[in-house]
């Protein structure tokens, strides 16, 4: 399957959104002190006085936390309003958040406003909450089923590429300064107006157009604009099996879904796999990178703490590029057996870091590794994890990480190479399997005939 132009474009004008995401989770870290000053030098020009450290401790968490209770409250409205809006109209209207939530962050200095940055630090969590629904969904619907796996990756890159480049622009040499703090922070408008830009030269998901709308004409003219082909037959019956599908599925709530065999399996399978991902200790690691590399002798730390990020985007090309070989499936094992026995080495050299001071290079090793490994397979979910544990912090990470190979093994399907309709299909044959075993437990004295019948019943 080649790859279009018009694919090339649509693919890199969302992952902007991914870019975006990822750069506002890394700019508020390098500046944190510079901006502290900030705060206090409006509350004096306000009330002639210091700051209190409590004030400004709540003032800085709040502007630090809002980020995220920004993202979760838009997250709940994803599936609304890419079925309302459709996917490419969505994306532009949500830059409209980006654009708001980055003026009030980069005018906030001038205004001596830290209720203009708190503000808007919520409403560029909320675009950050959209768009990291939309821009996957989006890509997994325009993309063909032999390049979903290695274009969906690139939303994970964008996002690490966009942490990346928060930390080097935070760098005091550069952005981070206490003149320009507000411009490392309004940065955030550039991506904004380019992915405003290119939208509308980007074709809505056909799939969304077939299925949602029921547009047969409009979707397959995207499907040509996207595959370069006159003749998309076979690309459109996909669609009309799937509608066909989805048409004869009747609607279930939330509680069902865990209540029903059908729905259960992929449900939970989705839920550990997300588990899987923010228990793994991620940002514990960057947490412990700046004092490990201190005991090792480095004289600023920040560099190499930025050359993890540089390793963290690395091996997530690496993963682009073998996501369609291996499978998903595959590549997520080796990155928890990766992760698991990186966390145990650096328990082991965290632990002995005192005794045996070269203990140091093992662990700035195994944070390399770790983080490497992690991209292989679980990918970024930023999160914080702060435990009283210590270096044996990552002795919990070990075991949930082992526990979440252990699952993946035996629970999670391969999807390599797969339609939605042929994955969804996969599952219901998965529950279809395990009510007939109950069935088939329950009632071994019927007839052989009654329950040929009933395992027939079952998996139609």
């Amino acid at each position: 399957m080649t790859v279009t132009g018009t694919l090339a474009l649509s693919v890199f004008t969302a992952v902007l959104g991914s870019l975006e995401f990822g750069y506002n989770i890394g700019v508020i870290n390098a500046p944190q002190k510079i901006i502290e000053e900030d705060y206090n030098a409006t509350w004096v020009h306000r009330y002639g006085q210091p700051i209190p450290t409590g004030t400004l401790t709540s003032l800085w968490s709040l502007s630090v936390a809002i980020f995220s209770i920004g993202g979760m409250l838009s997250s709940f409205c994803v599936g609304f309003i890419s079925e309302w809006l459709g996917r490419r109209k969505a994306m532009l209207i949500n830059n409209l958040f980006a654009f708001i939530g980055g003026s009030l962050m980069g005018l906030s200095k001038l205004c001596r406003s830290f209720e203009m940055m708190i503000l808007g630090r919520f409403i560029i969590g909320a675009y950050c909450g959209l768009a990291s629904g939309l821009t996957p969904m989006y890509v997994g619907e325009i993309a063909p089923t032999s390049l979903r796996g290695a274009l969906g990756t690139l939303h994970q890159l964008a996002i690490v590429t966009g942490i990346l480049i928060a930390q080097i622009l935070g760098l005091e040499s550069l952005l981070g300064s206490e003149d320009l703090w507000p411009v490392l922070l309004g940065l955030t408008v550039v991506p904004t107006v380019l992915q405003m830009s290119l939208l509308p030269f980007c074709p809505e998901s056909p799939r969304f157009l077939y299925i949602i709308r029921c547009q047969e004409h409009h979707a397959k003219s995207g499907l040509r604009r996207l595959t370069g082909r006159q003749e998309v037959g076979d690309m459109l019956a996909e669609m009309k099996e799937e509608k066909r599908r989805m048409d004869m599925e009747r609607k279930v709530s939330i509680a069902e879904l865990f209540r029903s065999p059908l729905y259960r399996q992929p449900v939970v399978i989705s839920i550990m796999l997300q588990l899987s991902q923010q228990l793994s200790g991620i940002n514990a690691i960057f947490y412990y990178s700046t004092s490990i590399f201190m005991k090792a002798g480095v004289q600023s730390p920040v560099y190499a703490t930025i050359g993890a990020g540089v390793v963290n985007c690395a091996f997530t090309v690496v993963s682009l590029f073998l996501v369609e070989r291996m499978g998903r499936r595959t590549l997520h094992m080796l990155g928890l057996a990766g992760m698991c026995i990186c966390a145990v080495i650096m328990t082991m050299a965290l632990a002995l870091l005192d005794s045996v001071p070269w203990m140091s290079y093992i662990s700035m090793l195994s944070i390399f590794g770790f983080v490497a490994f992690f991209e292989v397979g679980p990918g970024p979910i930023p999160w914080f994890f702060v435990d009283l544990c210590g270096p044996y912090v990552f002795l919990i990470f070990a075991a949930l990480l082992l526990f979440f190979l252990i699952f993946t093994f035996f629970r999670v399907p391969e999807t390599r190479g797969k339609t939605f309709d042929q994955i969804s299909a996969n599952f219901h044959q998965r529950s279809a399997g395990g009510m007939m075993d109950m069935d088939m437990d329950m009632d071994m004295d019927k007839p052989s005939t009654e329950l040929d019948y009933l395992g027939e019943e079952s998996i139609n």
